[in-house]
């Protein structure tokens, strides 16, 4: 052995640990690694957090969700303005009707019955409106005579005046004389006064034309609204769409004016009508594209776009509505309808007053960083 390795030996040895000694290992770069990484992530993790969620609430806020939403169709209760009863329903329960389709009639005989006779009437008193015309004219006449009586009893009496002083005429002839020219001359004003009455009773007009006489044109006032009365016994469909509740009306049984009989439900005139949160209204408008999902047909999607806007919440139409004037108020979000008109084609699913809907409105809106303050 050389002498460097027996002097290398004792400093080996004093640096060799003992046993129960803790041993420091100096730190490996894997281990420097991990402390450094640890930080990042968690640092990272945040940043990711608030870079997503600021990223979703700028690229949010354009679609507003609505599933207080329906469907609704224009409906009627079909009835008539006519007491009467009923005939023949030559409808059935659910059927398609066409506009101007028959839905009911009445018994037309008592309509009938009640439109001759003021038919009759009316024709009966153009009669006697042209005899009246022919009466006043046969006044005349008896007032033209009248009037000749009353010239020759004024020329008799005249000349029985004049000849009653030198005893030409008695006492008597002159006072017969002056009886008989005085009732004359009443009855002739009496004849005026008649040609006058009848007169009037032409409109001041003695060749007026008897239709435009005001007792003719009631008359044939009369002859209308019977003639309406005829034509309300019979309903017909004011628009297309499907019948519900017909069995309610059977033939024979009596069905009172304003009584509704069944009712319509239109197949064509059908919107939806969403009720959002009027904090939610902010950037909807109308003309706004819309995606309508029906609960009944899942996974179908109807488009569409926002129609009209109430001018009022719902509230406004309710039967207590909200008084805030009087103390006892809490502040309540209201909900303001939005009419949707939804463009339907040809074999897509029916569409039934009622069903729920989930609408989401595209607004178009973009949010920026100016909107956080």
């Amino acid at each position: 052995m050389s002498q460097a390795a027996v002097d290398e030996a004792p400093r080996v040895a004093a640096e060799s640990p003992r046993v129960g000694d803790r041993v420091h290992a100096p730190p490996t770069r894997r281990r420097i690694g991990r402390g450094a990484v640890r930080p990042i992530l968690m640092l990272g993790g945040i940043l990711a957090v608030i870079i997503g969620s600021a990223f979703y609430w700028i690229t949010g806020g354009r679609y507003v969700s609505v599933d207080d939403a329906y469907v609704k169709a224009a409906k009627e209760s079909i009835a008539t303005d006519v007491s009467g009863i009923v005939m023949e329903v030559p409808v059935r329960e659910g059927q398609h009707v066409k506009q101007g389709e028959v839905l009911l009639r009445l018994d037309p005989k008592p309509f009938k019955i009640a439109l001759a006779g003021a038919i009759a009437a009316r024709d009966g008193l153009l009669s006697t409106l042209d005899a009246e015309k022919l009466d006043y004219q046969r006044m005349l006449s008896e007032v033209k005579v009248k009037e000749a009586e009353v010239e020759s009893d004024q020329a008799n009496f005249d000349r029985y005046a004049s000849l009653v002083k030198s005893g030409g005429v008695t006492r008597q002839e002159y006072d017969n004389a002056r009886y008989r020219l005085m009732a004359n001359k009443r009855a002739l004003e009496s004849l005026r006064v008649a040609a006058a009455v009848a007169l009037t009773k032409l409109g001041g007009d003695p060749n007026v034309d008897s239709h435009t006489q005001n007792d003719y044109l009631q008359a044939v006032a009369k002859v209308d609204e019977l003639q309406r009365q005829l034509d309300h016994s019979v309903i017909y469909a004011p628009f297309s769409g499907i019948v519900t509740q017909v069995d309610s009306v059977q033939p024979g049984m009596y069905l009172g004016a304003s009584t509704a009989a069944f009712g319509l439900v239109s197949d064509e005139r059908v919107w939806v009508e969403a009720n959002p949160k009027e904090t939610e209204l902010t950037h909807v408008k109308p003309g706004d594209k819309v995606e309508i999902t029906v609960d009944t047909y899942p996974g179908h999607v109807w488009n569409g776009r926002v129609e009209s806007i109430s001018p009022v919440s719902g509230s406004e139409f309710s039967v207590l509505p909200a008084q805030n004037t009087s103390g006892n108020w809490v502040k309540v979000v209201q909900r303001i309808p939005v009419r949707i008109k939804v463009d339907r084609k040809a074999g897509e699913p029916a569409l039934r007053s009622g069903m729920s809907v989930v609408a989401e409105i595209d607004t178009g809106h973009k949010r920026t960083w100016r909107d956080l303050f």
